[in-house]
């Protein structure tokens, strides 16, 4: 392995994709860096133009100037500045013309006083041109062959990275150890050249010490890590608050650097930088105590490095910056005297004067745990799913209605710490740090405001009307937009996001019943009645065992991958198949028609199970009903429960009901 003798690199990419940090904001990075004991930044903003786009283009004298103080301003605070350029959407590897434009561009940023590079070669179709087939043997060899010819030409600078195509596992074709790309890379780029890797995915949710060992093999030298864990460019309504984690600090020996590529937002990475570079500072001594949850093997502890990253935090929170830099509150003076809140008393029948209350570390600590990590929520957050899940399945009606509204309690005053977190937030004199959360704080607010509204309506309270759960809300009442829509109406794609484990991708097909799914039907029907084992006669089981023919377009069966998986059948004049004194008249006059139905417990989709009830009552609401009730036997709990969380079928009280039956109606 080369490089032993070189310090580790740790630090900031500006590699995502989106409007590049300013001037001043990158300068106040590198003084961030130096107080944290970070030592590199590496330049290489996608949407800068001059870096990737139009990268045969030499810079202006103005953005020389520029780039020169900013150079110069790293150097100032013992951070490496390296320069990175992406010339993959359209170089042609082969042209002498084209490495000549490379050299030139390079040997300009040479000459503003930076002695660090970097070539990248990420995100790019791995296609050569007819020129290049001809002269290289593989687009690795390609790369390689440009790159070190560069390296050399810039005379071995003090660092310089190359970024491969394949920069994660997951890209390798078949696999690491067997990447002929990788190999090639490995073998003939100079050893001098450092490469940069994201571990096993683009996003990686772990970096192990043997998988760091594999790709190093390969490459023959240890990798950089371009960390992606806190990079939110790839969706507009995620910002990652949480600390560096799931990277054991075993692996620090192994690798030549870190450096993380972290939100777009440039206040709220404090977070991000914290803790990584508390992570660089930790040891590898193994602790005496294992903490499930934490990184072991090491002294660092994720959540202790948050808690110090948040306490440090909190303090730039107070500093009162404005957008102009000034650190003063800039207020416009009228011709006209207004009333000023200096000095104002408000008199014993007025309102009281607005007093904003400071922001606290638990503010901060909830605000992370709301915004944590790709593949996981903060224990907060993942406590409220939780709860408003149990809430949702829950009704406060049964055996457990005292527990249900103590917890429906409890959930109300988590959504209240968020509003006044919000509020808070909102009152902190640092505004720039404000402008880059508020977007993400009044989402979740809005959010939680609408749980907890629909809690409330669970519970039999009436919520403001501008939250209530309608079929007409408000915009702020739904997350919605174009790729909402798409995402509704394609099956899940394991949803890494939650806090439960996600479902198997299932794609559910309903479709009309035919005589073939009669077995599979009765088998569904056998094992209800085998898990209720209550000798009830129903008005549906005729339907289902075929003594009584459904009506027309009234008989769908649900089914996936694996067979029938659900079945409703409906008979629009339940008079039809019952004996005239079964259920009352009046009932039958606001409910006359009746649906038998079972989904099978392996359904874990209840919007499958929504839209197959949805589309039968559809066609008994055609047929002209106004009213359905389906039975169930009173232990069939499973079902009940089920029902219930859909919201389409309701308990109806109906007198001289036997005690083994429950019947659930709705109106059309």
């Amino acid at each position: 392995m080369s490089n032993k003798s070189k310090v580790f690199l740790s630090g900031v990419v500006e590699g995502f994709y989106g409007r590049p940090w300013t001037m001043s904001q990158r300068k106040e990075l590198f003084r961030r860096e130096l107080k944290l004991g970070l030592n590199t930044y590496l330049y290489a903003p996608k949407d800068d133009y001059k870096h990737r786009m139009y990268w045969r283009d030499l810079y202006s004298l103005e953005e020389a100037d520029q780039l020169m103080t900013l150079i110069s301003a790293a150097k100032e605070n013992n951070v490496e500045f390296i320069y990175a350029i992406s010339p993959g959407l359209d170089i042609t590897f082969s042209n002498p013309k084209e490495v000549a434009a490379l050299k030139r561009k390079l040997t300009q940023v040479c000459g503003f006083g930076c002695r660090s590079f970097a070539l990248l070669f990420d995100d790019i179709e791995p296609e050569m041109c007819p020129a290049d087939k001809e002269r290289f043997s593989s687009f690795a060899e390609a790369q390689v062959s440009v790159t070190n010819e560069v390296f050399l030409h810039l005379e071995e600078p003090h660092t310089f990275l190359f970024c491969p195509t394949d920069y994660c596992a997951a890209f390798c074709t078949p696999s690491v150890p067997l990447s002929a790309y990788l190999n090639t890379v490995g073998e003939k780029l100079n050893p001098g050249i450092d490469i940069l890797w994201t571990g096993p995915k683009v996003v990686s949710q772990d970096i192990s010490v043997a998988s760091i060992e594999e790709v190093s093999a390969v490459l023959r030298r240890p990798p950089v890590i371009w960390d992606n864990i806190h990079a939110n460019d790839y969706d507009p309504q995620r910002l990652f608050l949480g600390p560096y984690k799931n990277r054991p600090t075993e692996l620090i020996p192994k690798l030549r650097g870190v450096l993380t590529n972290p939100n777009c937002e440039f206040e709220p990475n404090f977070v991000a930088l914290h803790t990584l570079a508390t992570w660089c500072k930790s040891s590898s001594a193994p602790k005496d105590v294992s903490m499930e949850g934490d990184d072991q093997g090491s002294d660092y502890n994720p959540h202790e490095a948050l808690q110090l990253a948040l306490t440090d935090w909190l303090v730039e929170f107070s500093r009162a910056e404005q957008p102009d830099g000034s650190g003063r509150c800039r207020r416009e003076v009228s011709e006209e005297e207004p009333m000023q809140t200096e000095g104002h008393t408000p008199g014993p029948r007025d309102n009281p004067l607005y007093t904003a209350e400071p922001l606290t570390l638990a503010d901060l600590t909830l605000l992370a745990e709301l915004f944590y990590l790709p593949y996981e929520h903060g224990h907060t957050a993942t406590h409220m799913l939780e709860e408003l899940h149990w809430l949702h399945t829950h009704t406060p009606d049964e055996e457990e209605g005292c527990a249900w509204r103590v917890r429906a309690q409890q959930f109300d005053d988590r959504c209240a710490a968020v509003v006044q977190m919000f509020n808070r937030l909102s009152n902190a004199p640092n505004r720039l740090i404000l402008y880059d959360l508020y977007n993400y704080i009044c989402d979740i607010k809005s959010g939680v405001t609408m749980a907890k509204a629909y809690v409330k309506t669970l519970g039999g309270q009436t919520p403001h009307p501008a939250l209530a759960l309608t079929d007409d809300p408000e915009p702020w009442g739904f997350r919605g937009g174009l790729s909402g829509e798409f995402q509704r109406m394609l099956p899940s794609h394991g949803n890494r996001d939650l806090f439960r484990s996600p479902p198997a991708t299932r794609v559910y097909t309903i479709r009309p019943c035919t005589p073939k799914d009669q077995p599979e039907v009765m088998k569904i029907f056998k094992e209800m009645q085998t898990e209720t084992q209550q000798k009830v006669e129903l008005v549906g089981d005729r339907l289902v065992e075929g003594q009584m023919m459904p009506s027309q377009n009234c008989s769908l069966i649900l089914d996936d991958a694996s067979g029938v998986c659900g079945y409703a059948f409906a008979l629009s004049d339940a008079k039809t198949a019952m004996n005239k004194s079964q259920y009352p008249e009046t009932m039958l006059q606001d409910y006359p028609s009746v649906i038998a139905l079972q989904i099978h417990s392996k359904v874990p989709d209840h919007s499958a199970a929504k839209r197959l009830i949805l589309q039968l009552l559809s066609a008994l609401r055609d047929s002209g009903s106004k009213g359905v009730f389906s039975e169930f036997r009173s232990n069939d709990r499973r079902m009940l429960d089920f029902l219930k969380t859909l919201n389409v079928f309701q308990v109806l009280k109906v007198d001289g009901l036997p005690a083994n039956l429950v019947i659930m109606g709705t109106k059309l």
